[in-house]
């Protein structure tokens, strides 16, 4: 179902996502992009999943712009230290980020459906949504 395959918590994250390994990477995509969404965490099986489903989101939603970065790196310090995240106990630790600024932060395995009702909230609905409950409508009338 999913290109991702288990590596190990000592090897780079090995899915299809871009992918952030320093402070300068997750700066620059916050700065540059008004929405965001990070899953932080390792090829592990509650992270696996999320990565997974981002993976087939990232061509559904255009308009938000889809990461992942490995738990264990030196710049995991920045979503791991902010004061959203400080109650987490499980992985991954996904932050959805509008305009530089943390709108949402969940912890441990997320359905399809939790991360979808999350992006429509927080960002607006897929274009490809919106085509298809347009074409929905125009059949109804």
């Amino acid at each position: 179902m999913w290109n991702i395959i288990w590596k190990g918590k000592d090897n780079m994250l090995n899915t299809n996502l871009k992918h952030l390994e320093t402070e300068e990477e997750v700066k620059e995509v916050l700065e540059n992009n008004e929405n965001v969404m990070i899953c932080c965490g390792r090829m592990g099986p509650m992270c696996i999943p999320v990565y997974g489903i981002m993976e087939h989101l990232e061509g559904v939603y255009s308009h938000i712009v889809f990461r992942d970065q490995d738990f264990d790196i030196p710049a995991a310090d920045f979503i791991k230290s902010l004061p959203e995240c400080s109650s987490f106990m499980g992985l991954p630790f996904t932050v959805y980020f509008k305009s530089g600024k943390v709108v949402v932060a969940t912890s441990n395995i997320q359905t399809k459906e939790q991360i979808t009702k999350i992006l429509d909230k927080e960002f607006g609905k897929s274009s490809l949504n919106n085509v298809h409950q347009n074409s929905k409508r125009s059949i109804v009338k």
